[in-house]
């Protein structure tokens, strides 16, 4: 599914990391979903478990394609999927089957929901002592909020990155996709494998609590720090730095759009000299990020004259010359085309049984002994419960029975 020579090339378990590992992915949108996709790509088993007639909402979110879903092709890749109501006694009791079976548990329920079904810790760590229970919550299992319905939208207005996000005049501006579940899913995953690597050693599961409001806090940098000790709050910049200058979206002649980042002194002084103003380098104020910063109106028109009047091509080429940091602005089209992107098979293209080939992004990172694989895309709602369950140990009859329950 991978180029030749990548090292995302293996299509089986056996030689990956996590092969072996065991995870029950019970959640929804879009975290704990996410971060069980993450474990899957490097080898574990991944068994989705949905409602039988409520099943993950990201199922039908986004475009679809004769009636298929194609987000959750991505998401629920490398996971075998089966219907499960844990409601109902017989889903309940053949939960706690597969967590004894079971390594990982993620779900992100509201706090409360396991426990209420009776399916909290107290009854899975007795049925698994060794099992990792991994819960993805808005706001975390306690607190004043942990109740509330969360999203990672919240998290993106609670953590303060809606507030630096947009231009000085503008509104707080929210992102066009879930970026606070996207930085959960990661942490997640890290979670998780920290847990485990604890139980290598005591023998014993435990609880993760991850919040989506955290994760995006952390990856915002030092402003508590900041705040803390010198009572500095970021504000909106729009595309500017206040660390360093010029830093901004520059439009070229041809009607498309580069970025440029000096954080280094030495990139924004090849920047000055390229644009021809290698005078402003002998200005005291341009010897530090954040004096810079303060001049970016005079440093952003000389590069934004210089860069108006070349086309793209041209723009990257002498950057690239010069050593100096750029990119292009690129949509989806672009970087399906972008031949770095296209040298690392970032994108990559999986055949999927109901629409044939199809591309969607690789896994997200390449080892070289032990490499992930996408092996295969999203399977159809409930497509391998009767496998799954009668690998339980589950007979016809046990099938029949909570199918007549309504448990699956």
């Amino acid at each position: 599914m991978t180029g030749p020579g990548n090292a995302r090339t293996a299509t089986g378990t056996g030689g990956a990391p996590l092969a072996g590992l065991r995870v029950l992915d019970l959640a929804t949108l879009f975290a704990g979903p996410l971060a069980a996709t993450m474990l899957g790509d490097f080898g574990a088993e991944v068994v989705k478990v949905e409602h039988p007639s409520k099943p993950d909402p990201s199922r039908g979110h986004g475009p679809s394609k004769n009636g298929v879903g194609l987000w959750w092709k991505l998401l629920g890749r490398n996971k075998r999927a089966i219907t499960l109501d844990l409601s109902r006694p017989g889903g309940r009791a053949t939960l706690l089957r597969l967590a004894a079976t079971a390594d990982v548990i993620i779900e992100n329920f509201r706090p409360g929901t396991l426990e209420k079904w009776d399916l909290g810790w107290e009854e899975l760590s007795a049925a698994n002592p060794r099992l990792v229970l991994t819960r993805v919550t808005g706001f975390g299992q306690f607190g004043p909020y942990a109740h509330r319905p969360g999203f990672g939208t919240l998290a993106e207005a609670m953590s303060g990155f809606a507030s630096i996000t947009g231009e000085p005049d503008a509104p707080p501006t929210l992102p066009p996709f879930g970026l606070a579940d996207s930085i959960a899913a990661l942490a997640t995953s890290y979670a998780v494998m920290t847990a485990l690597a604890a139980r290598d050693r005591t023998g014993e599961g435990q609880v993760v609590d991850m919040a989506i409001i955290e994760p995006i806090l952390t990856v915002l940098g030092p402003q508590p720090l900041w705040y803390d000790q010198l009572g500095y709050v970021q504000e909106r910049t729009g595309n500017r730095s206040a660390n360093n200058a010029p830093r901004n979206t520059y439009r070229t002649a041809d009607g498309t759009w580069v970025a440029v980042s000096t954080s280094a002194q030495s990139v924004a002084e090849r920047v000055m000299r390229l644009v021809g103003r290698p005078d402003l380098i002998d200005e005291p104020w341009f010897a530090t990020g954040a004096e810079r910063a303060a001049h970016a109106d005079v440093l952003d028109t000389a590069v934004g004259t210089w860069i108006a009047a070349r086309t793209r091509t041209d723009v990257l080429a002498a950057f690239e010359k010069a050593e100096a940091a750029v990119a292009p602005i690129q949509d989806v089209r672009d970087v399906l085309t972008d031949p770095q992107y296209q040298a690392l098979d970032t994108v990559t293209t999986v055949d999927d049984p109901e629409l044939g080939p199809i591309r969607m992004q690789n896994v997200l990172f390449r080892l070289s002994s032990t490499p992930g694989a996408i092996r295969w895309t999203g399977r159809p709602h409930g497509a391998d419960t009767e496998a799954v369950l009668t690998e339980l140990g589950l007979t016809p009859a046990d099938l029949e029975a909570l199918r007549t329950e309504g448990a699956l």
